[in-house]
């Protein structure tokens, strides 16, 4: 069977916690992101719990549209061990459609000042429909880890 997800890990030199609250604030996600498509935080709320939706502006070249909005829920909560969110688009109703693809940091403290973070990219869940006209993974082997490289960037300048 292929895989159907991506990770990589990266050892920051900042406690668990310090981590966490930077991937719970959208408006540090584009900063964060290794492919340059995550534009702006819609919602700027820190996330707070599972079942919570923020939206983020996007621009990709090769999407029909070039810029478009993505909605994301919030799956996994646990401050301040692992974060993650399914992303997918909101509908003209207001119905979110998720993608079946989730985005999660799981962060393991090797001391207290030290702290393992590995994102994980999984698109198991995306249906077959979508399989044929997306690539999947839809970027590079490196974007996972120039995303934790942006990370620790940001968290250094904070």
């Amino acid at each position: 069977m292929e895989r159907e997800s991506v990770s990589a890990t990266l050892t920051f030199a900042v406690p668990a916690a310090r981590v966490f609250a930077v991937l719970a604030d959208p408006t540090s996600h584009a900063a964060i992101d290794g492919t340059g498509w995550v534009q702006e935080a819609v919602n700027q709320a820190p996330l707070t719990g599972a079942g919570q939706i923020f939206r983020m502006d996007m621009h990709h070249a090769d999407h029909p549209d070039g810029d478009y909005r993505v909605v994301n829920k919030v799956e996994v909560f646990r401050a301040p061990h692992a974060i993650g969110w399914l992303t997918g688009v909101e509908k003209d109703d207001g119905q979110l459609e998720l993608g079946g693809w989730l985005w999660r940091y799981d962060l393991a403290p090797l001391s207290p000042s030290e702290t393992e973070v590995t994102l994980t990219y999984d698109w198991s869940a995306v249906p077959q429909f979508r399989r044929e006209y997306i690539q999947l993974p839809p970027f590079g082997p490196d974007h996972l880890i120039n995303s934790l490289h942006h990370l620790a960037e940001l968290i250094s300048s904070r």
